[in-house]
């Protein structure tokens, strides 16, 4: 669900490489045709954003061949976000501020292994998140950045979601931000997130250095992910 290739991207001048990272929601519910179709991808490591509970309530299929790391983003439940009705922008603010060392490890397994696949259950939020945090930092053009991020909505099987929102509504009744926090992707909400970065710390590249990320790692990060 939800799998991409985020090359072919503007990046100054440059563009992102084909075949090098990719992002997708969860990989727990292939056919054995998906999970040939993925083995063709010759990927050297999986990262994976989700929780525990997540992870056990819907293990991945992959190829047996390809490594995966965990790196769980949230702290707490993905269920705690519902109950608490937060909207996007808290969540992507709590994953920057409070899951910052999350978001430094699976960037740097980007910058380790290629090609890397980065995963969590919808590949919306989490993994929205830290591709947008790696692609910036990279030198990805902001627009082009909050582009790929705002596919996702468009992307999300209509019936399948309908079914989550319908659900997650029985147990919710009240909540105003449930829609968006199941399938929502607003450009918006990304721009003034990495302005955010922006007037915090400089940066992208600046937030990466701010959180564990070395300067040679960053230079990697935009050496294996943009030619230019």
């Amino acid at each position: 669900m939800n799998l991409r290739d985020v090359g072919g991207l503007r990046a100054g001048g440059g563009i992102t490489r084909e075949r090098t990272l990719y992002r997708s929601g969860t990989l727990a519910h292939l056919a054995d045709d998906g999970v040939a179709a993925l083995s063709r991808l010759s990927l050297r490591r999986v990262v994976d954003l989700r929780d525990a509970a997540e992870v056990d309530a819907n293990p991945s299929r992959l190829p047996a061949e390809v490594p995966v790391e965990r790196v769980p983003l949230f702290l707490g439940s993905v269920t705690s976000f519902f109950a608490e009705d937060i909207g996007l922008e808290e969540m992507y603010r709590r994953i920057v501020d409070d899951s910052s060392d999350a978001v430094v490890r699976a960037v740097r397994a980007v910058v380790v292994d290629q090609p890397v696949l980065v995963h969590c259950t919808v590949g919306k939020d989490r993994t929205g998140v830290t591709v947008a945090v790696a692609l910036s930092a990279a030198g990805v053009d902001r627009d082009e950045v909050v582009a790929d991020y705002a596919r996702t909505a468009a992307l999300l099987p209509v019936e399948r979601t309908r079914a989550v929102i319908d659900w997650l509504r029985a147990q919710h009744p009240g909540s105003t931000n449930l829609e968006q926090l199941v399938a929502g992707s607003p450009a918006d909400v990304m721009e003034r997130l990495l302005g955010r970065i922006d007037a915090e710390y400089g940066s992208a590249r600046d937030y990466l250095l701010a959180h564990g990320l070395s300067d040679d790692e960053v230079v990697e990060l935009g050496r294996v992910l943009v030619a230019r």
